[in-house]
């Protein structure tokens, strides 16, 4: 039986709802992740739209993302991704605004391993390792917010 796992975290980031949403969407996130280079599929263009599908990373790392829901209106987005080589899943972002400037942001990962090697790497998606990993985004989001607020991120 393959290895499931489920988790969810929330971050506080300073910004406004609707650019912070914004953060979180593949070209949103090539401004604050190092290495993060997208290749667009539909829309080519990389416009941030649902159905929108793109590729990540290399060898065992690359990854096929469909944008399966994107509501701008509601500030939430989820994703399908399959990493053939280890896991297959979604990623839901959640955001829920706390004051005019600053936004909560849940981020629930639901995987299931198609390896071997892929039951080892849902590690990093459990517990303290998961949460580390979500705050880590929060670290470098807060690194560069004044250039991802600034950003007119598509």
């Amino acid at each position: 039986m393959s290895k499931h796992c489920c988790a969810t975290h929330q971050i506080l980031i300073a910004s406004p709802i609707d650019q912070c949403h914004r953060f979180f969407t593949p070209a949103g996130e090539a401004l604050w992740v190092d290495g993060w280079q997208p290749s667009y599929y539909f829309p080519t263009d990389g416009r941030t739209e649902r159905g929108m599908i793109f590729t990540t990373g290399s060898g065992d790392d690359f990854t096929i993302w469909n944008l399966v829901d994107f509501d701008p209106q509601t500030h939430y987005s989820r994703y399908s991704r399959v990493t053939p080589a280890l896991c297959t899943g979604t990623v839901e972002i959640k955001c829920q605004a706390q004051s005019e400037t600053a936004t909560e942001v849940t981020v629930s990962y639901t995987l299931t391993a198609l390896t071997p090697k892929g039951e080892e790497s849902l590690v990093s998606f459990e517990g303290a390792a998961f949460a580390e990993m979500i705050e880590e985004w929060k670290r470098l989001i807060d690194s560069r917010l004044p250039a991802l607020i600034e950003a007119n991120i598509r």
